[in-house]
């Protein structure tokens, strides 16, 4: 089964922006997440709409954070990118004629709501500046200072 990253993804590309004292270009970011530009303004579209995020156009121009990290959850986030799912496994079908097929479902999907639920309220517990906190706790304890380009390096 495929795993969807884009929160990951997301995250990654927020703290980044975080560290930059300077709007920071699609291309330079797509760089960081190993991607292409179109991928990061794709992303960035739904983080706009949601306040989060503004673009500066012209020469010196980019991404640059609006939002206030402490007040911005894990949770905002995902809301922001259109509350894709969350869960790789789900129900053959959602109506099956089949009965056998509806004990299986009866069974799974209170489960999966009760996951679902659990991960939805655990990542409304964590603010962006968190995630920023322990990154530069992180890099700190590798001995530098936050910069894109840099802090890919292992």
């Amino acid at each position: 089964m495929k795993r969807n990253s884009q929160l990951s993804g997301v995250l990654h590309v927020l703290l980044h922006m975080a560290g930059e004292d300077r709007p920071v270009t699609s291309e330079r970011l797509a760089q960081a997440m190993m991607t292409h530009p179109v991928v990061i303004r794709r992303i960035m579209a739904g983080l706009r709409e949601a306040g989060y995020v503004r673009s500066e156009k012209g020469h010196g121009g980019g991404w640059r954070l609006t939002c206030d990290l402490k007040r911005v959850t894990l949770r905002d986030v995902y809301d922001a990118l259109g509350r894709p799912s969350l869960l790789a496994m789900g129900n053959r079908t959602e109506a099956p004629g089949c009965l056998v097929e509806q004990a299986v479902n009866a069974a799974l999907a209170p489960a999966f709501r009760d996951a679902e639920t659990l991960l939805l309220e655990r990542l409304g517990e964590v603010t962006l500046a968190a995630l920023s906190a322990d990154f530069h706790k992180r890099f700190a304890a590798r001995g530098g200072a936050h910069s894109l380009e840099k802090a890919h390096a292992s």
